[in-house]
């Protein structure tokens, strides 16, 4: 059932667990013979992981990170906050940070830098979403799942307010939900 804030349905679940299937598979076969260690860039970002390295056959360790440029807004502030650091090294390892959307792209921008002047064997990303027309700076993503419009997208990790994550999918918010801010 769609909620009533929801607009329409854009990624259902049978899409999702296709997309994770492909991308833990890709990450697999570059992967082999290596550890990784997945950085779970949190909150919205853990559902879609679960899933994801429920596919991914190499080894692998896992750990969290905590930041955001949104606050409660629509808009990225171009201000990176680290809410939560990471609790192992990233010295020598292979890390794929998974994102759940990627926007201005700031964020992830700033991550990747981090994590290479910590000393990172190697550092890619992955995202379940990309929205290309929102970027503000480029940043190099191997692994997306699906690009998408730009469009206020919840559900499935992904929220408005803290609003919205538990949705079984992704859908595009009705826009009179979030014009009062």
């Amino acid at each position: 059932m769609i909620h009533d804030d929801v607009r329409e349905v854009f990624v259902d679940e049978k899409e999702i667990q296709q997309i994770c299937k492909r991308l833990g598979e890709e990450i697999s076969r570059d992967y082999e013979g290596k550890e990784i260690l997945a950085l779970v860039i949190l909150k919205g970002s853990m559902v879609f992981a679960a899933d994801l390295i429920r596919y991914i056959s190499v080894p692998l360790r896992l750990d969290f990170m905590q930041a955001s440029s949104y606050g409660d807004g629509t808009k990225s502030t171009g201000i990176i906050k680290i809410k939560k650091d990471m609790d192992n090294s990233a010295e020598g390892k292979h890390i794929i940070i998974i994102e759940d959307i990627i926007d201005s792209g700031n964020t992830l921008f700033n991550i990747h830098k981090l994590l290479e002047d910590r000393g990172a064997a190697s550092v890619n990303i992955c995202t379940f979403l990309s929205k290309p027309s929102r970027r503000e700076i480029d940043v190099d993503v191997k692994y997306i799942g699906k690009e998408v419009p730009d469009e206020f997208l919840v559900g499935y990790g992904l929220d408005f307010a803290e609003n919205y994550r538990s949705l079984p999918y992704v859908g595009v918010l009705k826009p009179q939900v979030y014009a009062k801010i």
